[in-house]
C-alpha cells in the first residue's frame, strides 16, 4: 500500500507533482496561486479533478462553466478542452486513466511521433496563415 497526506504535501506553483504513475493511471497533484489560470488545454486521457483547497472557475470550450471550492469532483473526457482559473490559492488533485491514453506522446513508436511532430506543425503553420488578413 501507499500512501499520501496531500494537504501536507509542499507544492509549489508551476510544478505539479506525480505522485504515481502505473500502466492504468497517473495522480498528480498541483497547485494554481490565485488569479492564475491553465488556460485552455487537453489531455489525451479520460481526466477527474478534485479541488483539495480553493475556489475555481473551470471552462470548457463548449462554454459550459463550473465554479466551486473544496470537494468540487470533475470529469473530463479524453481531448476535452478546458481551462482552470484559480479564484483563491488553489490545490487539484488529477487523475488520468488510461496512462498513457490513447495517441499520448508517451504511448507512441517513434515513427508515430515524427508525424505526430509533423501534423502538429503542419497545423500551426495553417493556423497561422488562417490568421492572417490579406492588405
Amino acid at each position: 500500500m501507499k500512501s499520501w497526506s496531500i494537504v501536507d504535501l509542499d507544492l509549489q506553483a508551476h510544478a505539479p507533482e506525480i505522485l504515481a504513475s502505473t500502466d492504468d493511471a497517473r495522480v498528480i497533484a498541483l497547485m494554481i496561486p490565485a488569479g492564475e489560470s491553465l488556460d485552455d488545454h487537453q489531455v489525451h486521457e479520460r481526466a477527474w479533478v478534485l479541488v483539495l483547497d480553493g475556489e475555481v472557475d473551470i471552462d470548457t470550450a463548449s462554454a459550459e462553466r463550473v465554479s466551486g471550492g473544496v470537494g468540487l469532483l470533475l470529469e473530463f473526457a479524453p481531448n476535452e478542452r478546458h481551462a482552470v482559473h484559480a479564484r483563491s490559492d488553489a490545490r487539484l488533485l488529477l487523475l488520468l486513466t488510461p496512462w498513457p491514453g490513447a495517441d499520448h506522446p508517451g504511448a507512441m513508436t517513434l515513427n508515430e511521433k515524427a508525424n505526430a511532430r509533423h501534423a502538429a506543425r503542419e497545423h500551426r503553420i495553417g493556423s497561422a496563415e488562417g490568421g492572417r488578413s490579406a492588405a
